[in-house]
């Protein structure tokens, strides 16, 4: 077997490997369940796959890993869930009742609460006094902190849906970026034994100088590919640790091998999990809500609220005194203030109508397009496996075999041994591509698609 053919035969088996490896990407995912087609999953709440441990270097990481550590470590996460547990606390605050008041003095002589003997206008005295808000305006102030709790409540699960989504995101970019730089970093191996035999044969007289300048050319392409590729990974790796809180120069194992998820959720159906689980329209419902319920108490601010005391008199030579007094405040100046406080309310609610349908359009429009997104990854995944690579493999080894015999020129080779590189590398790009669409989707069902 002389040396040509055994480059041949090394060449073959790269490519043959790699349609191998391609296609068992795809018959590994599990079959959709026929039994139940378009099943609507229901929302799931986020939950901590694995304890927050650092990623253990030299071996793979597995998205999970990196999900686990970003819910236990993110400072985004962590600022939502304390602004969440503050606006708790805001709802019994405005439930309570003011202060009351407690007041003390004396009228006679100038020591503290000395008193003339004798004189009957002189006395000790004490005050207490308690204000109450005309009745219903503090359920209305409950209700509208109650409102904003909840709107915070689904803000921290909006934050941590959409954190997991961006480590997702950037993990599959990391995935691609990893497997891209292997994939090429293998055929360029290859393609310099190719411009070896190019050489060898120009040297003996069979070849010319532009096959061999031509395969030297496609080398240095290749070495353009891996420095663009090399800085991507390592963007999306600094990405990474920076959502897990870490230094974003800290090492990170390669990623784990990423399979195709089973989506076959239609559109109408995402639109339907979109209005009914989106915690960002949920978000915005809540404060809808917060808005009415502070429209109502400030139509409530034009009757007046109350203040009742009970003051205790005690004087030389003669009897205590006991009083009670009652006050009301007069809104003499509602054009200016209560009237005013209604119109505030009043363009409060429009606009948090106005950013509900604003929300509702958006993510609409962001689920559409992801979904065709998604949609479209899949079909090129399953073009690229099952037809474009397979047949590009099969004409290259027939270039190669046409080659060896002098029917096919040696760039008619060269060219299909660039289309299997390419295609390869294009299968693993739209895989990364349709996982990410799912994972963008993610924050807006408030559901995992990506398992």
């Amino acid at each position: 077997m002389n040396r040509s053919h055994q480059y041949r035969l090394w060449l073959i088996a790269g490519t043959v490997a790699s349609c191998v490896a391609i296609a068992g990407a795809q018959m590994s995912a599990p079959a959709p369940d026929s039994s139940t087609p378009g099943a609507t999953p229901q929302p799931a709440p986020l939950q901590n796959p694995v304890p927050a441990a650092q990623a253990r270097e030299g071996s793979e990481v597995t998205l999970q890993e990196l999900v686990g550590i970003a819910l236990a470590q993110n400072p985004a996460i962590k600022s939502a869930a304390e602004k969440f547990q503050a606006q708790r606390a805001r709802a019994p605050q405005a439930r309570s009742l003011p202060d009351p008041m407690v007041s003390g003095g004396w009228m006679g002589n100038i020591a503290p609460f000395s008193v003339q003997k004798g004189d009957p206008s002189s006395y000790r005295g004490l005050t207490v006094s308690q204000a109450f808000p005309f009745p219903g305006k503090l359920g209305l102030r409950g209700k509208v902190a109650d409102r904003e709790a909840e709107a915070g409540r689904w803000e921290y699960e909006q934050t941590e849906r959409q954190v997991v989504s961006e480590v997702k995101v950037a993990y599959y970019a990391y995935f691609y970026d990893t497997k891209a730089i292997e994939i090429t970093q293998k055929n360029k191996d290859l393609l310099e034994k190719l411009e070896n035999i190019a050489e060898a044969r120009y040297r003996v007289g069979k070849g010319i100088q532009q096959d061999v300048l031509r395969a030297q050319v496609e080398v240095s392409r290749i070495d353009q590919k891996l420095i663009v590729l090399r800085q991507e990974e390592y963007t999306a790796r600094v990405r990474l640790n920076t959502l897990l809180n870490r230094d974003p120069e800290a090492q990170l194992p390669p990623p784990a091998t990423v399979k195709p998820a089973i989506f076959q959720l239609s559109l109408d159906e995402l639109y339907t999990m979109v209005h009914e689980n989106d915690p960002g329209l949920e978000r915005d419902k809540r404060m809808v809500e917060s808005n009415q319920f502070a429209v109502d108490l400030a139509q409530k601010s034009y009757e007046p609220d109350f203040d009742v005391a009970y003051s205790y008199e005690q004087r030389p030579d003669m009897q205590d005194m006991h009083g009670v007094m009652v006050g009301v405040n007069i809104p003499i100046f509602f054009k200016s203030k209560q009237r005013e406080s209604v119109i505030e309310a009043s363009h409060g609610l429009t606009a948090a109508r106005r950013e509900f349908d604003d929300r509702m359009t958006q993510v609409n429009f962001e689920i559409k397009q992801q979904y065709l997104a998604a949609t479209a990854s899949r079909d090129l995944m399953n073009l690229y496996s099952k037809a474009i690579v397979p047949q590009s493999s099969l004409a290259l080894e027939s270039s190669m075999s046409s080659y060896e015999v002098g029917k096919v020129d040696f760039l008619s080779m060269l060219d299909n041994f660039i289309y299997v590189l390419d295609y390869e590398v294009n299968y693993y790009q739209e895989l990364s591509n349709f996982e990410t669409a799912l994972a963008r989707m993610e924050p807006l069902v408030n559901t995992d698609l990506t398992e």
